[in-house]
């Protein structure tokens, strides 16, 4: 029988059960292998392809549920066996509509957290990556992360209620509640009827809120704003930097991933007379922020700030025609020395001089991922973005 009736479910019902319930399985089962695997250059092809599956089951997981929900609208639920026990009876309730709101919380939230972060673990298929209304941003990804992490740990504890509940009818009970979802047994008396179902879905509603808000609030990561330039450390007789940036752009799994170092400083000579000078920068590669690889970005792989916290770079100033200028040099960044040359427009009005400018670095140079040999993975270009604002010195 394809349909369900008041005492038994259907082959549909079952099998949307058990597929979904085995799909779920693997996608924990692989999420978990993903997040205690370290991201290093001998596992990023693993990582890529495991996170892939993980999230391509997700969104089948999904589509499978909003086909399960319109299928279990149009059929009948099979009524309790054991109504009397009311207490039992609403548990049992209230798991099911748990298990109904895991099967849309957790694959949403991990397509949020997909669609906010960038450059890693496509999901297969051919209708495109990103939720509508969903902007490139780690604090979307984390929040939605957080999420995702906090839904599993309910969907777990749910599943292992359920399951136990199953298993308390089959062995102690053994009366015919899982044999009704094995073999689609009839069992139960319609007459007796059971609870109202809106009650144990609103105690399911509650708990998701309790369980969602609270992590939401207590575990998702604060954001505060920091500046970029510290003009209190630069030298008095030089040029005083107000305000800047200094931002990097890598290509992660062929999409561009942006990050910016909050904290740096600058100490700049120049005459705008002869349109010469020289500049020494000092960046804190700890204060590097990269989307969601910004703590494999700080690893012993890449910048290894443990070792290496800052990077340096001197050179000499030289105006080339109008507000263009170069500067030739040298950047020390994790321990290498490399000669680094870059053009940038620079321009004083009233004692106030606005730079912009940009180069592209290669991370090799630098002996950076050398794991990844390819650019399959982690491109080896490194486009590099500079402005800032300064007044003259008194």
């Amino acid at each position: 029988m394809l349909v369900n009736s008041s005492t038994r479910y259907g082959a549909v019902a079952r099998l949307f059960h058990w597929s979904i319930a085995l799909l779920v399985f693997v996608d924990i089962v692989l999420g978990l292998v993903g997040k205690f695997t370290p991201r290093t250059g001998e596992t990023a092809d693993f990582l890529q392809l495991l996170y892939s599956t993980h999230k391509t089951i997700g969104v089948l997981v999904l589509g499978l549920a909003v086909l399960r929900v319109l299928w279990a609208i149009s059929q009948p639920r099979p009524v309790p066996l054991h109504p009397e026990r009311r207490v039992e009876t609403f548990a049992a309730e209230t798991a099911h509509w748990m298990l109904y709101a895991a099967i849309f919380v957790m694959p949403l939230s991990g397509w949020v957290m997909h669609s906010a972060e960038v450059g890693f673990a496509p999901i297969w298929w051919p209708f495109g990556q990103n939720l509508p209304f969903v902007p490139k941003s780690e604090g979307v990804a984390e929040t939605a992360a957080t999420v995702h992490w906090i839904a599993g740990i309910v969907l777990v504890a749910t599943v292992a209620a359920h399951i136990g509940g199953a298993l308390k009818h089959a062995i102690i009970d053994r009366d015919e509640t899982l044999a009704r979802m094995v073999r689609g047994t009839a069992a139960g008396t319609p007459a007796k009827g059971g609870l109202a179902h809106g009650v144990a879905a609103f105690a399911a509603l509650v708990i998701w809120a309790v369980s969602i808000g609270g992590a939401v609030v207590v575990f998702a990561p604060a954001h505060t704003e920091e500046t970029g330039a510290q003009p209190e450390v630069v030298q008095s007789e030089g040029w005083i930097v107000q305000d800047g940036s200094v931002s990097i752009t890598v290509v992660q799994i062929g999409a561009p991933v942006d990050g910016v170092f909050a904290n740096w400083q600058a100490a700049i000579e120049y005459d705008p007379e002869s349109g010469a000078g020289q500049v020494t920068a000092v960046i804190e590669t700890t204060s590097l922020a990269l989307g969601s690889v910004t703590d494999q970005a700080k690893g012993p792989e890449f910048f290894d700030v443990e070792t290496f916290s800052q990077a340096t770079y001197q050179g000499e100033i030289a105006r080339i025609d109008g507000v263009r200028h170069n500067a030739v040099g040298a950047l020390t960044l994790v321990g290498q020395t490399v000669p680094v040359s870059f053009d940038f427009d620079l321009g004083v009005t009233d004692g106030v001089a606005v730079m912009s400018g940009a180069t592209t670095l290669d991370r090799r140079d630098f002996g950076m991922g050398a794991a990844y040999s390819d650019e399959s993975s982690v491109g080896f270009g490194v486009d590099v973005s500079i402005a800032l604002t300064a007044t003259a010195p008194e």
